[in-house]
């Protein structure tokens, strides 16, 4: 069944009732690394830095956990908007910007608003824009848009959208660092929600065109982000405001991540790239803007 563009952006608005606690974000926090040696911390697990992601009693939360929170997969509540109906295997995450309003809870109960205010049509491929506005009785928590590939799902004559690309700066990166991914990093990731066989049954990655099963493109996106909050933000994941990113490669467990950094006032602007792999791309247009 083709993606019916119309009938997706003119449907009313879905609501998703949230609930986390402090276990959840532990969980997504060690999904994304947290504890793991670093260039910067090769001896971490008891790091106090480290301890503001895995121990109850001092926990911080890392924005980017809004991609999981309560257990609800932006990419899912897009595939199960009216007028999509789309194989699994041919959907890839595009990209991902995160908005924050204030800061994360540690635990909470929240009401997610869901809707989708584009179908751009990408000629031998569809892109599906979905936005997750969350909030709770104080008010707005985060904004979530969301950008979903699907091969083979184009040619419906829809807008073909935006593709403007972020330039690097014409200079050496301020920072360059590598986080090594785990082996079974995507089986612990997949624990907080994304059940997408993709990332851990090699039949099904095969049906998608992979060798082997791949990572998920929000595992390198929370990683990455954890990177730049402990390296350039003194890793006060408060002063986060906003991150954005296009996702422009995969990633294989058992890889390393090049992440270099440019520091701009407000800003911090980031390339992510497969040291493994002749620094295959695999995020680009990655922006953190922060206070």
């Amino acid at each position: 069944m083709p993606i019916d563009a119309a009938k997706a952006t003119s449907a009313e608005p879905r609501t998703t009732e949230l609930a986390w606690d402090h276990k959840d974000v532990q969980l997504y926090h060690l999904g994304i690394g947290a504890g793991a040696a670093t260039p910067e911390k090769p001896h971490p697990v008891t790091d106090p830095d480290e301890l503001r992601y895995t121990l109850e009693s001092t926990l911080r939360v890392l924005p980017a956990f809004a991609t999981v929170a309560g257990g609800g997969m932006a990419v899912a509540g897009g595939l199960a908007a009216p007028g999509i109906d789309v194989d699994l295997a041919a959907v890839l995450h595009g990209g991902q910007t995160v908005t924050v309003h204030r800061a994360l809870p540690v635990s909470g109960r929240a009401t997610q608003t869901s809707s989708v205010p584009a179908v751009y049509d990408k000629g031998k491929a569809a892109v599906i824009v979905l936005r997750s506005e969350v909030a709770d009785d104080d008010g707005p928590l985060w904004t979530c848009d969301t950008q979903i590939f699907v091969r083979g799902e184009g040619g419906f004559g829809g807008e073909r959208g935006p593709s403007a690309r972020l330039e690097l700066p014409d200079r050496a990166p301020d920072l360059r660092t590598e986080r090594h991914i785990r082996p079974d990093q995507a089986l612990l990731y997949r624990l907080s929600g994304d059940w997408n066989p993709l990332h851990a049954d090699p039949e099904f990655a095969k049906l998608a065109g992979f060798d082997r099963p791949i990572l998920h493109g929000l595992c390198t996106y929370g990683v990455t982000l954890k990177a730049v909050v402990d390296t350039l933000l003194g890793g006060d994941v408060t002063r986060v405001r906003s991150y954005t990113t296009r996702f422009a490669g995969v990633v294989f467990p058992g890889e390393t991540l090049r992440i270099r950094m440019w520091q701009e006032p407000g800003r911090v602007q980031v390339s992510v790239t497969a040291a493994d792999r002749d620094e295959a791309p695999v995020l680009a247009d990655t922006v953190v803007e922060h206070s």
